[in-house]
C-alpha cells in the first residue's frame, strides 16, 4: 500500500467575480494569486512534486512555484474543472434566469442530471477520480501538492471519505482552500480540511 502526503489547493479569486466557468478560461485577481502564494511559502520546503490542472488559474502558479523550486511539475489533463455546457461563463443569477429552479436542483442533488452540453456529474467523478487514483499511485513516499478546482476537489473529497456523489454539494470550498490527505497504515485519511492561510 502506497504511504504519502498530499495536499489539495484550490485555486484563488478570479477577475469578473463569481460565474459557473468550469473550463473557461479566466485570470487570477491580485489578491486571488497572493492567498494562492502565502500557501506555497508554508509548503515550499516540503513538497517534492506539483501536480495541476491543465486550466491556466493552477497552471501558471504551479509550473512558477515548481520552477523556482526545481521539482517536477505534472499537468492531468482529467483534474480540470466539469465542463458546465450552457451555464459557462453565467453567474448564478443568470443562470436561474435561462434555466428557471436547474440550480436550486442541482445544488441540492446533481446525480442523474445533465445541464444542457455539459458533462454530468456522474461523468466528471469518473474522470476526476481515475486522475486521483494516479496521483494516489505516485505518492508513495512523497509530499505532493495538487492544485484544482471546487467542482474536482469536491470528488476528491468525496471519494476520499467513501461518501456518495450529492456529497460533494455540502462541502464548502472557499478559494485557495488548503487542505490535506495523508495515507498511512494502509488508511486514506483526511487531517484537515479547508485551512484558509
Amino acid at each position: 500500500m502506497i504511504s504519502g502526503t498530499v495536499d489539495l489547493l484550490r485555486h484563488g479569486a478570479l477577475i469578473g467575480g463569481l460565474r459557473y466557468r468550469g473550463t473557461t478560461e479566466a485570470g487570477l485577481t491580485e489578491a486571488g494569486r497572493a492567498t494562492m502564494d502565502a500557501v506555497w511559502n508554508q509548503l515550499a520546503d516540503t513538497v517534492d512534486g506539483i501536480i495541476t490542472s491543465p486550466l491556466s488559474r493552477c497552471r501558471e502558479p504551479a509550473t512558477a512555484w515548481a520552477e523556482k523550486a526545481g521539482i517536477a511539475c505534472a499537468v492531468l489533463d482529467d483534474l480540470h474543472e466539469m465542463h458546465y455546457g450552457a451555464w459557462e461563463g453565467l453567474t448564478a443569477t443568470e443562470i436561474e434566469e435561462q434555466f428557471p429552479g436547474m440550480l436550486v436542483r442541482w445544488r441540492e442533488n446533481p446525480v442523474g442530471m445533465r445541464i444542457p452540453g455539459a458533462e454530468t456529474i456522474e461523468e466528471f467523478a469518473a474522470r476526476v477520480t481515475r486522475a486521483w487514483q494516479r496521483v494516489l499511485d505516485d505518492s508513495e513516499g512523497k509530499h505532493l501538492l495538487l492544485l484544482a478546482h471546487s467542482g474536482t476537489l469536491r470528488v476528491i473529497l468525496a471519494h476520499v471519505l467513501a461518501a456518495s456523489l450529492p456529497t460533494t454539494r455540502r462541502f464548502a470550498m472557499p478559494y485557495s482552500a488548503w487542505s490535506r490527505v495523508i495515507v498511512r497504515d494502509e488508511k486514506i485519511l483526511l487531517e484537515f480540511l479547508n485551512r484558509i492561510v
